[in-house]
């Protein structure tokens, strides 16, 4: 992947790749560096397992910026948005996020697309797009599912702010700690847990998650009879 700036990439060290989202003071998403995320996710390193998320200054990702302003363009920076928004939802790593600040918009996305999410108590998350008069379309694609119809309807009306511990309750972020040093340490505790497992199991729970998304509980019943025939014959693979 060439190098895009904004977007600080490192090496693999036993399994993890840090990536560093380096654009502040807002750390706004820029088209390339979406592009750049979304690619990333899609070709991994080899020998990467799990991606961990971190970005610079003071707030986690205030949003994308807003370039275009044709049908043209914006439909061309929806797409992006859209793409890695599958892309962290179809990619073999196991994605960690380290929320040391506020988000807002499709940083709030960015954020609870990743599989595990560990937030600062003293991050605030909103939908912010109302203010400018907007209906966030993409945001609205997902948000319900997570938090349900009647609270992402308020969310996005009003553009409310609402606290760590309240995403907690949500199910926009993993955990809530108290401090950066915290912060820090629980992000290195959980991925230490994750490296100590099969990146093949990961790689095949995040499999099982995508494929049961919109079936019923009998169709996920079913499909999961083959899945788990399949994955006892592998079980002995790295």
């Amino acid at each position: 992947m060439a190098d895009v700036e904004g977007l600080v990439v490192g090496e693999v060290v036993e399994g993890v790749l840090s990536v560093r989202l380096d654009r502040p003071p807002g750390n706004l998403l820029s088209m390339p560096v979406v592009r750049a995320l979304t690619e990333l996710l899609d070709a991994p390193p080899e020998g990467a397992h799990v991606l961990q998320l971190t970005t610079a200054g003071e707030v986690f990702c205030l949003g994308r910026d807003r370039a275009g302003t044709s049908p043209g363009a914006l439909r061309e920076e929806s797409l992006a948005l859209v793409g890695l928004h599958r892309a962290l939802r179809r990619t073999r790593l196991v994605t960690v996020a380290e929320v040391d600040g506020d988000a807002a918009g499709f940083g709030v996305g960015l954020l609870a697309f990743c599989d595990v999410a560990v937030a600062i108590a003293s991050a605030r998350l909103s939908f912010p797009e109302v203010g400018i008069g907007l209906a966030p379309a993409v945001v609205l694609a997902w948000l319900p599912t997570v938090v349900g119809e009647r609270e992402a309807f308020w969310l996005t009306a009003t553009g409310e702010e609402i606290t760590a511990d309240r995403a907690l309750e949500l199910g926009l972020v993993s955990a809530v700690v108290s401090s950066a040093e915290d912060l820090r340490a629980e992000v290195d505790r959980r991925v230490a847990l994750l490296r100590s497992r099969s990146p093949r199991v990961h790689a095949e729970i995040k499999s099982l998650l995508a494929a049961g998304r919109g079936l019923s509980e009998d169709q996920s019943l079913e499909l999961s009879v083959d899945r788990l025939v399949v994955a006892a014959q592998r079980r002995d693979e790295a």
